[in-house]
């Protein structure tokens, strides 16, 4: 018997049970609709983190604070006050590979405008943090070297802070509280979005000189000290050299000698790439587990409803068993049923996942991205679901005792 009548006789016993075959292909669709669409989400969360990382430059390297030990337990990177505006002067000044560097010193503090407050980042920063951290207003203007020198109280604040506190009013202008201090808005910085699970809008930025002075009791007298370093080398080529350059600076300022361990940490772009793809693709890959327990639960449906369906045409089997028909036609023509089911529901499962994952993309302002891969895996995988759940039925069948199988009801 040639594979075209055993396709023929496979679609034949299909349409026969047309309700029980939808039910049967409608768990496939749901596995394989569900596969593609989480995996988009997770390639789409990857492909966002990159954008937002890469945006920055290719020549940002972030120098943070040692870690605070205490009861010979680790408080975490930044805990120790062990950077100093100073430092950051002489990281300018002695580093050849280095174009600009920028001082932070950032807390989390509650702000107000009449009677809306809010949680915030509030960065103390230098007036080149703009072409350092590539972060730019959008509407009116980052604060001058003139308004830092002489202790202005300004400030600049992102989309989210404009969003809790003012909604659709122009915040520039306006006067924000600050513990107790008012600060003048003088700009909204551009929109950067979430990454790394930190919202990048959610900020005020005012002068350091100001925040020293102001908000955070820091000044000459008492130690001006820094969360973080921000080191814009020269060129993306120039990032190795720029942090030979920065080690060797800050262990001649700190007094580090070996076998001392550093009391800084140095990060490069390409070292929160490497974090953020582990992170992606351990988010990724959940999400493609659990789409994958759904395809089982259909694979299973598969291998249920072809042993309901042997059970049901055994007498057909003995008949044709009767008359000639080999151990192989009987197994092929179950697989071939199997197969059919799995990759029908395979192939509309992809097309509601790429209408699925828009519908996910424009109702919930997620970035998906369907991958080739995932859909030659959601087809291949289909098919292979076939094959698996529908052996075992189909064998069962082929090895009816023909005598048997006439004799049944």
């Amino acid at each position: 018997m040639d594979i075209g009548e055993l396709i023929l006789i496979a679609w034949q016993g299909i349409c026969d049970n047309r309700m029980r075959s939808i039910l049967t292909v409608l768990g496939i669709i749901i596995g394989i609709a569900a596969v593609i669409i989480l995996l988009a989400i997770g390639q789409g969360a990857a492909l966002e983190t990159q954008k937002q990382i890469q945006s920055l430059g290719s020549n940002l390297l972030y120098v943070r604070p040692g870690a605070v030990s205490a009861s010979n337990v680790s408080q975490g990177q930044g805990s120790a006050a062990t950077l100093t505006y100073e430092d950051c002067q002489a990281l300018r000044d002695l580093c050849p590979a280095i174009e600009d560097a920028a001082a932070v010193y950032n807390a989390n503090l509650q702000v107000q405008f009449g009677n809306q407050n809010t949680s915030t980042s509030v960065t103390a920063t230098e007036p080149n943090y703009c072409e350092v951290r590539n972060f730019h207003p959008a509407r009116g203007r980052f604060f001058s070297q003139a308004e830092y020198d002489s202790y202005e109280r300004v400030c600049v604040v992102g989309d989210t802070v404009v969003d809790n506190l003012f909604g659709d009013e122009d915040p520039i202008g306006k006067q924000l509280l600050i513990r107790g201090e008012l600060f003048k808005i003088i700009g909204v910085m551009e929109h950067k979005g979430v990454s790394q699970f930190m919202d990048n809008d959610d900020v005020v930025l005012v002068p350091l000189s100001t925040g020293y002075n102001t908000l955070f009791g820091r000044n000459a007298s008492t130690g001006r000290s820094v969360k973080n370093i921000l080191i814009k080398a020269k060129d993306g080529d120039d990032v190795d050299s720029a942090q030979f350059q920065i080690i060797n600076v800050l262990r001649l300022r700190h007094k580090i000698i070996a076998p001392l361990v550093d009391d800084f940490t140095i990060r490069t772009q390409a070292d929160l790439m490497e974090t953020a793809e582990s992170v992606t693709n351990v988010f990724t890959a959940l999400l493609g587990a659990t789409a994958a327990i759904s395809l089982l639960v259909g694979g299973i449906g598969i291998m249920n409803i072809m042993l309901v369906s042997v059970s049901e045409r055994t007498r057909e089997i003995g008949i044709r068993k009767a008359i000639g028909a080999r151990y192989s036609d009987i197994l092929w023509q179950f697989v071939i049923e199997a197969v059919v089911l799995s990759l029908g529901g395979g192939i509309i499962g992809i097309i509601c996942g790429f209408i699925g994952a828009d519908l996910v993309a424009r109702m919930a302002s997620w970035t998906t991205m369907i991958t080739p891969l995932s859909v030659v895996l959601s087809f291949f995988v289909s098919i292979a679901i076939g094959l698996f759940f529908g052996i075992y039925p189909a064998r069962r069948a082929a090895k009816l005792d023909p005598i048997i199988a006439l004799r049944a009801d």
